[in-house]
């Protein structure tokens, strides 16, 4: 097994879920959250964030986290609610609705950073967590692996702008691709950079003119 933060809090004897997202920094495409239950015995060598590992050692954990999970889902929030609601509350949507589409009820959650969501079950932040809770780093794997694919299959229908590449983030070749071509339906229009200078739509329905 991996590390603990706390070993009272993290007991064997409770169904933790584990709660992460990627996407939240990013120009197109949707935050993806994922919520992951691990049993009391896992076997997942080099478990860890899964910013600190490679393309392909993410694929390998994704495979064996969700084979020897208890439970795992995942929940979204596209660009169009991104929009209308602001990146944190949409972030905090898109883990809410992973935990709830979870098959089997946690005892409790554990979720990345210094932000908690509304649940049926006690929420609890971990600063770091996504190195330090094994369930928090398994989410961030599962999460990262998912959108990562689903970006790539984006590129193919909106070529142009990378988004296979750079995954959606704000790369110079993302800023370069949005001058020439212009943004996409998976663009998030509220997002600096999105639109040119003088266009720009700073807070949903109030006119950039005002």
């Amino acid at each position: 097994m991996g590390p603990a933060v706390d070993g009272a809090v993290l007991s064997s004897s409770k169904l933790v879920a584990g709660v992460d997202e990627v996407g939240r920094g990013c120009l197109a495409g949707p935050v993806v959250a994922a919520a992951v239950i691990l049993p009391p015995a896992w076997h997942l060598p080099g478990l860890t964030d899964s910013k600190r590992l490679s393309s392909r050692r993410r694929s390998e954990l994704a495979f064996l986290i969700k084979a020897q999970a208890v439970s795992w889902a995942l929940g979204f929030s596209w660009p169009r609610e991104i929009d209308a609601v602001n990146i944190l509350r949409s972030t905090l949507r898109a883990m809410a609705r992973a935990v709830a589409s979870l098959a089997v009820v946690p005892h409790w959650v554990a979720v990345d950073g210094n932000q908690v969501f509304p649940a049926e079950v006690p929420v609890r932040a971990f600063v770091g967590g996504d190195k330090d809770v094994p369930a928090i780093s398994a989410a961030s794997i599962v999460a990262k692996t998912f959108r990562d694919r689903l970006m790539e299959l984006a590129g193919q229908r909106y070529p142009g702008y990378g988004l296979e590449r750079h995954k959606g983030y704000g790369t110079a070749e993302h800023r370069a691709a949005l001058v020439r071509l212009g943004p996409c339906p998976l663009h998030r229009q509220s997002f600096q950079g999105v639109r040119p200078v003088g266009r720009q739509v700073w807070m949903p329905g109030i006119s950039p003119s005002l």
